[in-house]
């Protein structure tokens, strides 16, 4: 159990860390747009070998793309949700946005970690980096977007820190149910934090990131992609 909380806060705790550095100082556009970016790459690596393929091989292909349907409705009717309650407020809107896509794929994601520790599988060094790498732009362009808004700094921070520990003890239930949980349902996990991303991803991150950092926006998401594809088959 130690380690799974180890691990999982570890993870989660980029989820703060971005948060307390976009109400700590202004951000110029372009720098969290290419943060944005270096964030949305690392986690389309993470769909793509950490979480889909990893599914593929654990179950049948059809509980991946069950999977893969209730995490990307689940995420497009609570941003609708989030979108009807924000008031008409674009960086609110966007900043919930952010910070819903990083509860919705953070616990999945987690989850999986903790269930591959329970497995004696180790630890994934390349989801672990690119849980860890997303969070940071996930939480600074939440942040900033919201501060901007006018929400206080203790709130914004209270926030995060609920997301994170959410998160955390999401790796310590993987870990206690790692042992009973059978390939379909971990592929069914995979599956739901890959199309929980995805749709985040499209709707809100990539978007976000091009708005704000320009053309240089698809450059610094392949630098992202590779550099968490490189850790992929590290553990």
């Amino acid at each position: 159990m130690g380690p799974a909380l180890g691990w999982g806060a570890l993870a989660a705790s980029s989820l703060v860390i971005g948060a307390v550095l976009g109400i700590g100082r202004p951000w110029p556009a372009r720098l969290i747009g290419t943060v944005l970016a270096f964030g949305a790459g690392a986690l389309i690596s993470a769909v793509s070998f950490d979480l889909a393929e990893e599914g593929f091989d654990l179950g049948r292909p059809g509980t991946v793309g069950l999977g893969l349907g209730l995490g990307a409705m689940t995420y497009f009717l609570l941003d609708r949700l989030v979108e009807r309650s924000g008031s008409g407020v674009d960086k609110t809107d966007a900043g919930a946005a952010l910070a819903l896509g990083a509860f919705l794929d953070g616990i999945p994601e987690q989850l999986v970690l903790g269930i591959g520790i329970a497995a004696g599988e180790g630890v994934s060094v390349g989801l672990l980096a690119a849980i860890f790498v997303s969070n940071l732009p996930e939480a600074i362009g939440s942040a900033t977007d919201m501060k901007s808004a006018g929400r206080p700094g203790r709130d914004i921070t209270r926030l995060w820190i609920g997301v994170a520990v959410v998160c955390t003890l999401a790796t310590v239930l993987g870990y206690a149910i790692g042992d009973g949980t059978s390939g379909d349902l971990r592929a069914t996990i995979d599956g739901f934090a890959a199309g929980a991303l995805l749709v985040m991803l499209i709707d809100s991150m990539i978007p976000e990131a091009v708005a704000k950092a320009g053309r240089p926006a698809g450059l610094v998401t392949v630098l992202g992609f590779a550099v968490a594809a490189s850790l992929s088959g590290v553990s």
